[in-house]
């Protein structure tokens, strides 16, 4: 079966982190969004993958490239981010006969899209516990009435969860009215196809959309370490090229990449993935699970819990980063100090397209923008947004978003 990709979206969800990158191209464990995404479609089945590009393009076919475990990839573009149909549209002159359509920055389990490949028409579906933020499933008999996107009484709790197997002649249905904002979306496809044909609902185990930043650092507590090289004792799977002194002391399940250092006094408590070209120590403390990503440079006396460092990012004196996500370059002063908990024990809120939304996490820092650089003695406080580029001054205390 041809699946489709919708990777062309740039995430302003996950702003300021899609600054230098789209959100596909986010980092989780070993690579990013979409490359799990396209290589769940490989597992489960695809015949061939079609990817939708837009914003950021260029790094997803760096990434993709032309074939994916032996599966050709095609690409189409998107040069302007309208819907999921429109998407959809721009990949139409590639598909032929039945297809799938997956979303470039959900997680999804290989096993529940093999069920959903065989299902055409279906829809897949996930069970949460709060689903007044999705498209809620609506069913008589396991076959697909409707869906009602962001009820606010959910009769229901079993959402959307982003990925279609459609008819071939649903491409011939894709001239629905546009939305108020000008966009066409694959729910309306939807709602043409459940008229024509009884649509089943394939539940799946495991689904995760990964659009605001604490979900990035969920995504990763999921996948983390890697598929590394083959086990060591102890649980440690470095690479080769991997360096780590003989004083370091490594616990649980840690992947140490090639050009990867970990020098004197470093203690590692897995999961921790550690990508090629990162530096740790001397005596730092890495807490997982946390993505190090290349080129990061974790220094003397520096402790991180729990968090994502993208490529480049540094902390390179006595500091502590914890439930974070540094965005790539930005480099962190000597003593900078991210606070991850509220005094009075309540979820830590961040700022998401303009509002406050609650992450539902105790424990939350801080999401730290590309090209951010703090000053020595910098404080963080819990659920605080760095821009990208964002200069704090020497022994400045951080309490609102920059």
């Amino acid at each position: 079966m041809q699946v489709v990709i919708l990777a062309a979206g740039r995430g302003t969800r996950m702003g300021p982190l899609t600054e230098t990158d789209p959100k596909p191209m986010l980092p989780v464990a070993d690579r990013p969004l979409v490359g799990h995404v396209a290589d769940a479609a490989v597992a489960a089945g695809a015949t061939e993958l079609i990817i939708t590009v837009g914003y950021g393009g260029d790094r997803v076919r760096e990434h993709v490239g032309e074939r994916r475990g032996g599966v050709p990839v095609r690409y189409a573009e998107q040069p302007t981010q309208l819907g999921t149909a429109d998407a959809l549209q721009a990949a139409a002159e590639h598909v032929d006969g039945a297809f799938a359509v997956l979303n470039g920055d959900n997680l999804y389990d290989a096993d529940d899209l093999a069920v959903l490949f065989e299902s055409v028409p279906a829809v897949g579906a996930f069970r949460v516990d709060d689903p007044s933020s999705y498209g809620v499933l609506r069913s008589v008999d396991g076959v697909l009435t409707e869906i009602v996107e962001k009820p606010e009484n959910p009769a229901t709790n079993t959402i959307n969860a982003g990925a279609y197997a459609f008819p071939a002649d649903a491409l011939d249905l894709l001239d629905v009215p546009r939305s108020e904002r000008g966009e066409l979306e694959l729910t309306d496809v939807l709602d043409r196809v459940i008229e024509r044909n009884e649509v089943g609902i394939v539940a799946f185990g495991e689904w995760l959309d990964v659009g605001r930043p604490w979900e990035l650092l969920e995504a990763n507590e999921r996948r983390l370490p890697a598929a590394g090289s083959e086990r060591l004792d102890g649980g440690t799977r470095p690479d080769p090229g991997g360096d780590v002194h003989p004083n370091a002391t490594l616990r649980g399940d840690i992947v140490v990449e090639s050009d990867a250092t970990v020098g004197p006094g470093v203690v590692i408590d897995g999961p921790v993935l550690l990508r090629s070209g990162c530096s740790i120590g001397p005596n730092a403390y890495v807490r997982g699970p946390t993505l190090v990503g290349p080129d990061v440079r974790i220094g003397h006396a520096v402790e991180v819990k729990n968090s994502v460092l993208m490529r480049g990012a540094t902390a390179g004196h006595l500091s502590y980063v914890g439930d974070s996500v540094v965005g790539a370059d930005a480099n962190l002063g000597a003593g900078t100090n991210v606070a991850n908990l509220r005094h009075d024990g309540g979820p830590v809120s961040l700022t998401v397209s303009g509002r406050r939304v609650s992450t539902g996490r105790r424990k939350f820092g801080a999401v730290i923008g590309p090209g951010v650089k703090t000053g020595i003695q910098t404080g963080i406080a819990p659920g605080v947004t760095l821009s990208a580029g964002t200069r704090t001054t020497p022994g400045e205390i951080v309490t609102r978003d920059r």
